[in-house]
């Protein structure tokens, strides 16, 4: 019996390069944590769509929305870590809801497995036309003369949007009332509409509208000027430092997914943020592309826990958890 035993392991372990070396073999589950539509959507999808072209099978996305990614991440948590289920993330989903999320059901640094870091964007102080302030310093006097007739949306509590509205509180003395969505995307469709007045969103999201003049736009929170929108001075600039926020994404996978299907779709991503026409696409929605350095796996854990004990300590301070 033992030694069927023994036997059966070292088949399994002889099989492991083989299937490594013949991956992929079928499609590829890419986990979205929020709504389709929103910037972690388009990101995955343009991001998404050249990968499947280096890997030659389909990444198709699965949009799991819902509680600011804790849905989502506790799925990707439970899949077979065999390279066929990944997922996508940023600062909120995979550092934030860390501190935030008390009772999670899985480990954010331990139970998924850093692939590769994809690019980032700051946030922008947006309202809807119908608020009549011009500047970032009326803005604030306007929020702070009518909260309570102003609301702001985010994608719940500890996303990108939420982390930027806890900065924005922070430096401003502002305070009004949030109204979690499943996504940013719906969000400012809300925003457009004026059933919701302001958002600190991505720049990657809103962007768009503020071109076609359907949403109005203050500051960006960054130290320097976004190169795809140099009009929009940054929160410093307007009169408010202190605001400077980015929101990276990046590709994880389950725990326990062998290092050789790690480092191929680390190689198709760093291939995918390559491609001329993909780096345009991302720029000109304000993303800062990373080097392949950057990218690589162990850059990327690093990074993330560093991440972890930069934004544990602030989010404990201003008393933000979910029992």
């Amino acid at each position: 019996m033992l030694r069927r035993t023994a036997l059966a392991l070292l088949a399994v372990a002889a099989a492991g390069p083989a299937f490594a070396q013949a991956y992929p073999t079928k499609p590829i589950s890419l986990i979205v944590p929020f709504a389709a539509g929103g910037p972690t959507d388009v990101m995955a999808r343009i991001v998404g769509e050249r990968m499947s072209r280096e890997l030659g099978q389909q990444m198709i996305i699965d949009n799991v929305a819902g509680a600011a990614g804790t849905i989502a991440m506790g799925k990707l948590a439970r899949s077979a870590p065999d390279g066929y289920t990944i997922g996508i993330g940023h600062l909120g989903t995979n550092v934030v809801n860390g501190a935030i999320y008390k009772k999670l059901t899985y480990d954010l640094q331990n139970d998924l497995v850093p692939v590769a870091l994809l690019p980032s964007n700051p946030l922008l102080v947006v309202t809807s036309n119908q608020i009549p302030a011009k500047d970032l310093k009326e803005l604030v006097a306007y929020l702070k003369a009518n909260a309570d007739k102003v609301s702001g949306g985010t994608a719940g509590m500890g996303s990108g949007s939420h982390i930027g509205v806890l900065a924005f509180f922070a430096a401003t003395g502002t305070n009004y009332q949030l109204v979690p969505y499943r996504g940013t995307g719906p969000a400012v469709q809300d925003l457009i509409a004026n059933q919701i007045q302001i958002m600190i969103d991505q720049s990657s999201n809103s962007l768009p509208h503020i071109r076609a003049g359907k949403i109005k736009v203050y500051a960006v929170t960054a130290k320097q000027r976004n190169a795809a929108a140099p009009d929009i001075p940054t929160t410093a600039e307007a009169g408010f430092p202190g605001i400077e926020v980015a929101i990276w994404h990046g590709l994880w996978a389950p725990k326990g997914t062998p290092p050789e299907i790690i480092a191929k779709l680390n190689a198709a991503a760093v291939v995918a943020l390559k491609d001329p026409e993909i780096r345009r696409k991302l720029e000109d929605l304000g993303q800062d592309i990373p080097t392949p350095e950057q990218m690589a796996p162990a850059a990327f854990t690093a990074f993330q826990k560093a991440e972890v004990a930069k934004w544990t300590p602030i989010i404990e301070k201003a008393g933000v958890k979910v029992e």
